[in-house]
């Protein structure tokens, strides 16, 4: 009887306190799941890094709640990517779990996520299932979908009167939704094609392909190598002898991450090369701006796409944390908050589609040298104005 009694009173006590402006979570718990290590921990430092510019210009808060950030490498293989989101569900009980720079490790990790009921935010992977048909409720991007960087290019490739291209891409899920958007909008003929092996051991020599590349007789080449792959094409593309010959189109290849190596490099045929994205450094928004300056300042170098798309992850989340006044058991609250898409992104104002994935402008950009003579890109052009994505019709949300 006593310890009833005792029971009732601690439980009457509890009652009495005052709830936490969390709803009972005093922390906002975000869980990043990127590639560290191998030669594409490039690219992940770059994200990373841009998450740590976000904390410190967020204060290391959201909605007044102090913010948790754990970060996990996937060693750029499927199988550890899910056993990292699936610590970050089970051991650290995160409330978003983000990330994910390719495609096959978040497909792989995408049902462990969202069964267990965490939203789920890809800031760069966009693969065609994801927009689709396993399109979720609780899964947003903060970049694109696959096939459409690539679809913006194939309309650069028709005004420029090509007629002709040889195709080029890493054998994996995105490689493969990169091809087919360009082939969806390229009006000519793909008069050759290869899909290369990819993963830790992906291929670096491209010698074959290009002797094949030259031989057909196409018009343009047109790519798709992010990290280190890229550059290693783009060397190997420049020995061939086949600048000013081939011309070369690339997406996710020529960015802020590559640009130092191949100006280090001498590889002077990139200057004045043409690439589609959705955003670019000098993309004349409030939020880039400050974005750009804090990372330029902070790290000494310019940030790229992916710093920019994790960066707008954070204010994404921290909008939704705002707007439910820190009450994170208030998963509707949330998630409504998301799909409104009201905070200051890098790209301007933008809004969801049905699937979750940004209806946003493509851009043209072409690689130039700065005032102080670094190589960066500039928007030259816009070739697709408010884009969604092929897919979000095969989504039923």
């Amino acid at each position: 009887m006593f310890k009833r009694l005792m029971l009732s009173a601690a439980a009457a006590s509890l009652l009495a306190m005052p709830a936490m402006a969390s709803g009972g979570h005093d922390k906002v718990k975000i869980g990043f799941v990127t590639t560290i290590t191998t030669g594409a921990g490039i690219i992940g430092k770059d994200m990373v890094d841009a998450l740590n510019l976000a904390m410190d210009d967020m204060g290391g808060k959201m909605g007044g709640l102090e913010v948790d950030l754990i970060v996990e490498d996937d060693g750029f293989k499927p199988g550890i990517g899910k056993q990292k989101t699936d610590k970050l569900i089970k051991q650290d009980d995160v409330h978003f779990i983000t990330g994910y720079l390719w495609s096959h490790v978040l497909l792989a990790s995408r049902k462990t996520a969202l069964d267990s009921g965490k939203f789920l935010i890809s800031s760069n992977a966009g693969p065609s299932q994801l927009a689709g048909k396993l399109c979720h409720k609780n899964f947003f991007s903060t970049s694109w979908q696959n096939d459409q960087t690539p679809m913006a290019m194939g309309e650069v490739l028709n005004k420029k009167g090509i007629k002709s291209i040889y195709v080029m891409a890493p054998n994996y899920a995105a490689g493969k939704n990169m091809v087919a958007g360009v082939e969806r909008t390229f009006k000519g003929k793909i008069v050759g094609k290869d899909m290369t092996k990819w993963g830790k051991d992906a291929q670096l020599d491209f010698s074959a392909e290009l002797a094949k590349a030259k031989a057909s007789g196409a018009g343009a080449i047109f790519i798709f190598y992010p990290g280190k792959a890229g550059g290693a094409f783009i060397k190997q593309y420049q020995q061939a002898g086949l600048q000013g010959k081939i011309p070369l189109y690339s997406v996710f290849t020529v960015d802020s991450i590559a640009l130092p190596k191949l100006q280090k490099g001498k590889l002077n045929g990139v200057l004045g090369s043409l690439n589609t994205q959705f955003w670019g450094p000098d993309l004349d928004t409030p939020q880039n701006k400050k974005f750009v300056s804090g990372f330029r300042k902070k790290y000494g170098r310019y940030p790229s796409f992916y710093a920019a798309q994790s960066y707008d992850m954070m204010y994404l989340i921290k909008s939704a944390v705002e707007a439910v006044k820190g009450d994170m058991h208030n998963q509707d609250g949330l998630r409504a908050a998301m799909e409104k898409a009201n905070f200051p992104s890098v790209r301007g104002k933008f809004s969801y589609g049905n699937n979750h994935f940004p209806i946003q402008n493509f851009y043209l950009r072409k690689v130039v040298k700065d005032a102080d003579g670094n190589w960066t890109t500039t928007i030259v052009d816009t070739v697709f104005k408010n884009h969604q994505d092929t897919y979000a019709s095969l989504c039923k949300l």
